[in-house]
């Protein structure tokens, strides 16, 4: 059974950090391209931030570059997104998505993770 689940969301004030991850099973995680998307309060889901099936390249919104960091280990079967200096802006629920590089138009999604950015 394909299964993604989020963690780490919650309650931070702004300037302050959070560590998402993303626990993938039921699939060959390395043949996957990882993603982060998010969706605000009356917003659009957006990608945030990408790498690669083997953590070579990665790719960021402009509005979280320098701020963000994608990262994957494969023998964990996970990815995570490392956000500091959040801002109110921030504030969405987080779903991790999961791309295959070798069949066509396969793709997982997460329930998502609610992240609060506020004082």
């Amino acid at each position: 059974q394909v299964q993604l689940v989020e963690s780490g969301g919650g309650l931070v004030q702004p300037g302050g950090s959070l560590r998402l991850s993303c626990a993938a099973s039921g699939f060959t995680f390395m043949s996957y391209i990882m993603r982060w998307y998010r969706q605000g309060p009356g917003k659009e889901r957006e990608l945030v931030a990408a790498i690669t099936n083997t953590g070579g390249i990665t790719n960021y919104a402009d509005s979280v570059k320098g701020r963000f960091t994608i990262s994957r280990d494969n023998t964990k079967n996970t990815v995570y997104l490392q956000m500091t200096s959040l801002k109110p802006d921030d504030t969405a629920v987080y779903y991790c998505n999961a791309v295959s590089i070798v069949v066509n138009a396969m793709s997982h999604w997460g329930k998502g993770t609610l992240v609060t950015v506020s004082s």
